[in-house]
């Protein structure tokens, strides 16, 4: 059985009005809504919701982020984000982004960092809910 290295979701997001600033355009900080808006949705899909993480006794803050912006987003846009999960063999889940706009173009990609902790202690190893989510998902 081969193993795959990344899982996709794709999702949609329409700007809201309470995301542009007063020159119209996004404001910087809403796109990390639309990162989150991708992870739950790639959770959905995928069985590895905030839900599902926190019933198993764990949750999974975000250590590091990094994003870069290409174009303005506007009130009314539509955003595809395309969130990529890659495996890795620390304790650690890492996802990428590729946001677009309604006519393909980037607007900005990103990539996040969460760790596990368990009881509020930093998990050294990969959690047994994680190793089971991994066998089942990352299996072809």
């Amino acid at each position: 059985m081969e193993k795959v290295k990344t899982l996709k979701n794709t999702s949609k997001v329409t700007v809201r009005f309470c995301e542009v600033d007063s020159l119209g355009i996004v404001w910087h900080g809403h796109y990390l809504k639309y990162l989150e808006d991708g992870r739950e949705a790639f959770g959905a899909q995928y069985g590895l919701g905030y839900i599902d993480v926190y019933n198993n006794g764990l949750v999974i803050p975000i250590v590091k982020l990094e994003v870069d912006f290409k174009r303005p987003l506007k009130y009314g846009d539509r955003v595809t984000i395309e969130t990529t999960y890659h495996d890795c063999e620390a304790a650690k889940l890492i996802f990428s982004y590729i946001l677009k706009d309604i006519e393909e173009q980037t607007v900005g990609t990103a990539t996040t960092t969460q760790v596990f902790l368990e009881k509020g202690q930093l998990c050294l190893y990969i959690p047994e809910f994680i190793n089971q989510w991994k066998i089942k998902n990352l299996r072809k």
